[in-house]
């Protein structure tokens, strides 16, 4: 058991709602990134994995207001590990191979009675055999993949006299998440959010290109001449930064009342990580935020936490490790290629050649982070492989750590709004 213990592989894709805000994630815990049947007490060798991973990596914490839901086979739902689970962080997500049995049917009301929440999986007809389990579940998850647009509704039409939440799973285009919010689905989860080669046409404004030519800026060391002068074009981002400082402080008791003086009270450091998060904070200046800055801030976050384990006295390596994580994903929102995007920008050449070509340790970095993204368990040993100073632990903490970042990103935002 000690090896399953050691070897926690945390996967995690978003659920968002109507207004395509994050609702939940649901996570997918591994004993082994290569799936390799190597206990022979899988229920126990599950309930260790997710017992462990809400107490030793703290992905309760990591949730923040938004649940996680886990997959429940036939076997771990009569485990008793299974309600050593936060009840209310989690949703509990009854596989599709679970049998409605009267023993399944009783089991899921004491669990529903002691607080949990409840899911079917991968609903793609009504059988009248399931009407009880129907009847204790929250929330229905209907994969729209196999289904016709007519068999889809009609499918919606019998659910929605049951009251049930909706939930839209494998949603991977703009066309099914349509019709799924008119046919008043209020849950959807899938590749059309996650994949930026699938969300596209979407150009960054122009103070989030100017956040990141500034971002640019302080990765190449550039004067407090040059940095002022960029600030300057930007009036909304001066009196911002201003404000900051002001408020903030830095442990300074004066007025800062230029930009050159700012600059110096905050330091460089504590400056760029002000413009990072205003690049996320900006997206949702006009409306929803974009999933796709989300994943952004997650894997520019998770890339730094690796590569500060990588080497943890380089802070020049783990800010160019932030800034590839983030510009990774650039190309999904402005519709333009990678090499276009960072012309302008005077990157390092070595963070330029793990963006444009994945190659170096930042380029195994990042493909270590968007494997992790998809589930991908096979390219993820791979990876894992290029990079021994990194263990399967050392990812799971770091996962864990972008997730607890990019939510204190979502609540500062919301304070804000």
């Amino acid at each position: 058991m000690s090896d399953v213990a050691d070897q926690l592989f945390l996967g995690r894709q978003p659920i968002l709602d109507r207004e395509q805000q994050l609702y939940a994630y649901e996570l997918l815990f591994r004993s082994s990134c290569r799936n390799a049947a190597t206990v022979t007490d899988g229920v126990q060798a599950t309930a260790t994995v997710i017992a462990n991973a809400f107490a030793e990596l703290g992905v309760e914490a990591a949730l923040g207001n938004c649940r996680g839901f886990i997959n429940v086979d036939e076997q771990f739902l009569f485990s008793d590990m299974l309600e050593l689970l936060p009840r209310h962080a989690v949703v509990l997500e009854i596989l599709e191979t679970v049998p409605p049995s009267t023993a399944v049917i009783e089991r899921c009301k004491t669990l529903k009675a002691a607080g949990f929440m409840l899911a079917l999986d991968d609903v793609i007809q009504l059988e009248p055999a399931y009407a009880d389990l129907l009847a204790l579940v929250e929330i229905v998850k209907v994969d729209i993949q196999p289904l016709s647009r007519v068999q889809l509704m009609q499918l919606v039409m019998q659910l929605k006299p049951l009251g049930k939440q909706l939930l839209a799973e494998k949603v991977d285009s703009r066309e099914q998440m349509e019709q799924c919010l008119k046919l008043g689905f209020s849950l959807f989860q899938g590749y059309y959010f996650a994949k930026p080669t699938i969300i596209a046409g979407r150009k960054l404004d122009h103070s989030q290109l100017s956040l990141m030519r500034l971002m640019g800026l302080l990765l190449a060391d550039a004067d407090s001449d040059q940095l002022e002068e960029a600030l300057k074009s930007e009036p909304a981002l001066t009196v911002n930064l201003l404000r900051l400082t002001n408020s903030v402080g830095c442990g300074s008791s004066e007025t800062i009342t230029s930009l050159r003086h700012a600059i110096a009270v905050l330091g460089r450091r504590q400056l760029q990580r002000w413009l990072q998060l205003l690049v996320f904070a900006s997206g949702k200046a006009n409306g929803p935020a974009n999933p796709l800055l989300l994943l952004a801030a997650t894997r520019g976050r998770l890339m730094e936490l690796l590569a500060g384990e990588l080497r943890p006295d380089d802070k020049s390596f783990a800010d160019q490790a932030f800034m590839a994580g983030i510009m990774s994903l650039m190309p999904g929102l402005m519709n333009l290629p990678i090499g276009e995007i960072i012309a302008p920008l005077g990157l390092a050449d070595t963070l330029r050649d793990a963006l444009c070509d994945g190659s170096g340790t930042l380029g195994s970095l990042l493909q270590l982070a968007e494997c992790s993204e998809c589930d991908d368990l096979a390219h993820l040993a791979e990876q894992l492989a290029r990079l021994p100073g990194l263990s399967p632990k050392a990812l799971n903490r770091a996962q864990t750590g972008a997730l607890q970042w990019a939510n204190a990103i979502g609540r500062e935002n919301k304070k804000g709004t």
